[in-house]
């Protein structure tokens, strides 16, 4: 039997920007090796699965290297996919279960509105030869912070986040689970940042959700304020609104259907 899919821009209203990723309906659980597959073959930063339970949905994402535990463009794409189908009506809400815990999304004047944990951070040196990688001197930067392994590098300024040019070779060899590089933002952003995941197959993630899980509280507590707007200054570029409540990060975006097909495999 066919299996919908969907090719989504997330945090954005326009096609063609924000963070593209696939949503694939599964009707019965997939072996791993085969939702990998085909994650490489769509060839996104993430694919997500969405498999029916009593309550909500089994949610699993998929880069065409690995699985990760926490994605928040391609869970936003998910709820947006699935309140196109009328699976979400405007105001409710769909639960997730994933490696990450239970996750929700909900609809709210056209955009969908994520419930995800926060990743709060720590002071922490700088790994052997990251800066180098980035291409950044001593004097660019302001801040280093670690959650788990995910470098937040906080630099002078806007110009400096939107300029750098990474050694994507170098960084390959860097040891962490990727690294955040943000400034404070000019005009409407209260920040903006840029995200390299290089350990996960992946140079540049367009917009990131589950890196303003560590933003989010980063921000909140060098500006005072706990509802913050952010631009990922990748090439595509994209907008989020991040509300921090707690241990707790409400991440809100817009997204776009780009196309919608049928899995013959």
């Amino acid at each position: 039997m066919p299996l919908p899919l969907y090719q989504v821009d997330a945090f954005t209203r326009e096609p063609f920007s924000g963070n593209p990723a696939a949503v694939v309906l599964l009707s019965e659980q997939m072996p791993n090796d085969w939702m990998l597959a085909l994650a490489k073959e769509m060839n996104l930063s993430e694919t997500a699965f969405l498999l029916p339970e009593a309550d909500g949905y089994r949610l699993r994402w998929f880069t065409p290297k690995l699985e990760v535990s926490l994605c928040g463009h391609a869970t936003l794409a998910s709820g947006h996919v699935l309140a196109e189908i009328g699976k979400l009506p405007e105001g409710g809400m769909v639960n997730f279960y994933t490696q990450s815990g239970l996750l929700t999304a909900a609809s709210h004047d056209g955009r969908i509105e994520l419930n995800f944990p926060t990743r709060p951070t720590t002071p922490a040196p700088p790994r052997d030869g990251l800066l180098e990688a980035l291409s950044l001197a001593a004097e660019d930067v302001i801040d280093i912070e670690d959650s788990k392994g995910r470098a937040l590098i906080e630099v002078k300024d806007e110009k400096t986040v939107r300029q750098l040019a990474p050694d994507f070779i170098a960084l390959k060899n860097d040891p962490g689970r990727g690294v955040i590089v943000t400034s404070r933002g000019t005009g409407q952003y209260d920040f903006i940042s840029r995200f390299f995941a290089s350990y996960a197959g992946i140079d540049e993630d367009p917009v990131t959700g589950s890196a303003h899980c560590c933003l989010a509280p980063y921000w909140a507590a060098r500006l005072n304020k706990t509802t913050l707007l952010a631009y990922q200054a990748s090439d595509r570029g994209g907008e989020l609104e991040v509300q921090l409540d707690g241990d707790r990060v409400y991440i809100r975006g817009h997204a776009v259907t780009v196309f919608t097909g049928k899995l013959r495999i």
